[in-house]
C-alpha cells in the first residue's frame, strides 16, 4: 500500500518544526521526516541542510528535489522521497503554501495539515528566533494565505497538547 505525503504548511512562528521534531521521536518507522536543504547558514531554530545557491541549482537540475520553491529571498527543496511513498512510508514535510496544489497534483494521497497560532504568538515566537528585525517579522506574518487544509493544529499554549493534536492529525 502507498504512504501518504503529508504537507505541513501555516504561517512562520506557527510551531511546525517543533511539531514535526516532536512526532519524529514518538511515531513508528512507517513515517519518514526528510530533511529539508535550505540556501541559508545553519540555524538552531530551524532543522535543515545548509546548501549554497550554486549547489542547489545543480541538485535540482539533477532532480534530487520531491518538491522545491523559494520564498524569503531562498530556495527551498525537500530530497526526493518517491521511494518512501512507493514502500509504503508516509513523508512528512514542512513545505511552503505554494506547492501544496503542484504537490497535489503530482504525488497521491496528499493530505495538508496546517499549523497556526494567533498572530499575536507568532511575532513573539519570531522575535524570539532573532533572524529578522521587526520589518521583516511584519513582512512574514502579512503574507498569510488560505490553503485548503485537511486538518488543522492550534499551537498557541502548551506544547504536549499541539504535539497531541499534530499526531492525531498525522494517524487520522
Amino acid at each position: 500500500m502507498r504512504g501518504t505525503l503529508f504537507l505541513v504548511v501555516g504561517p512562520s512562528g506557527a510551531g511546525k518544526d517543533s511539531l514535526i521534531a516532536a512526532a519524529r521521536a514518538k511515531l513508528p518507522k512507517q513515517f519518514a521526516f526528510p530533511r529539508r536543504v535550505i540556501t541559508r547558514r545553519a540555524d538552531a531554530s530551524e532543522d535543515h541542510d545548509v546548501c549554497t545557491d550554486d549547489e542547489f541549482a545543480r541538485r535540482d537540475a539533477r532532480g534530487e528535489f520531491g518538491l522545491n520553491w523559494r520564498a524569503h529571498g531562498l530556495h527551498y527543496g525537500v530530497p526526493a522521497f518517491e521511494a518512501a511513498l512507493s514502500a509504503g512510508q508516509h513523508v512528512v514535510v514542512n513545505v511552503s503554501r505554494d506547492v501544496v496544489d503542484a504537490a497535489r497534483l503530482r504525488f497521491d494521497p496528499v493530505r495538508v495539515i496546517e499549523v497556526t497560532a494567533p498572530v499575536e504568538v507568532l511575532a513573539a515566537r519570531l522575535k524570539a528566533r532573532g533572524r529578522e528585525d521587526v520589518a521583516a517579522i511584519g513582512e512574514r506574518l502579512a503574507r498569510a494565505r488560505v490553503v485548503e487544509a485537511d486538518a488543522t493544529v492550534l499551537n498557541d499554549g502548551a506544547l504536549e497538547a499541539a504535539v497531541a493534536a499534530f499526531i492525531r492529525a498525522l494517524q487520522g
